[in-house]
């Protein structure tokens, strides 16, 4: 235990609203026509849970096999990248139900799970462009831009105010 692993879950072509819906903001909102394509992946990184857990809960927690399609670790893509977070305080609903579904599994297990949405723009755009694209979509109020590297550990140690 004490290891991060990361998994990311994909809604296939066919119920990919949320993709579908940005790629229709980024065009007619936004005016940046060069898009080709855009990918909303929902970002797991799980820690403190068992090898027999995880196996069971990555096809039942971490997505739906009919309609989801999961990478373990990292994913292909062409085009840019960028994951969104919420902010540290912030109560993290889809990370919270993943626990208490993987305590269902097995319920002596005390798994620390974030999540983030991670958002994949396919096509020729510029800087300015993915930064207005990136505004659109992070909420400053309530969310950052995450970063891309899987960290090593995800318990979090306060100081003392």
């Amino acid at each position: 235990m004490g290891n991060v692993r990361r998994v990311y879950a994909e809604k296939k072509p066919q119920y990919a609203v949320a993709a579908k819906s940005l790629y229709s903001e980024i065009k007619s909102y936004l005016g940046i026509t060069t898009v080709t394509g855009v990918r909303v992946l929902i970002r797991y990184d799980i820690e403190n849970i068992s090898e027999d857990t995880y196996k069971k809960a990555l096809k039942t927690v971490f997505c739906e096999l009919p309609v989801d399609d999961y990478y373990e670790e990292e994913f292909a893509y062409e085009g840019r990248t960028f994951s969104v977070e919420f902010l540290p305080g912030q109560f993290d609903q889809r990370a919270d139900s993943a626990v208490q579904c993987v305590q269902f599994l097995k319920a002596d297990e005390k798994p620390i799970i974030r999540s983030a949405t991670t958002y994949v723009i396919e096509g020729g755009i510029s800087a300015e462009e993915m930064e207005a694209i990136k505004n659109h979509c992070i909420n400053p109020v309530d969310s950052r831009e995450a970063d891309a590297k899987k960290p090593e550990t995800l318990v979090t140690n306060f100081e003392e105010p």
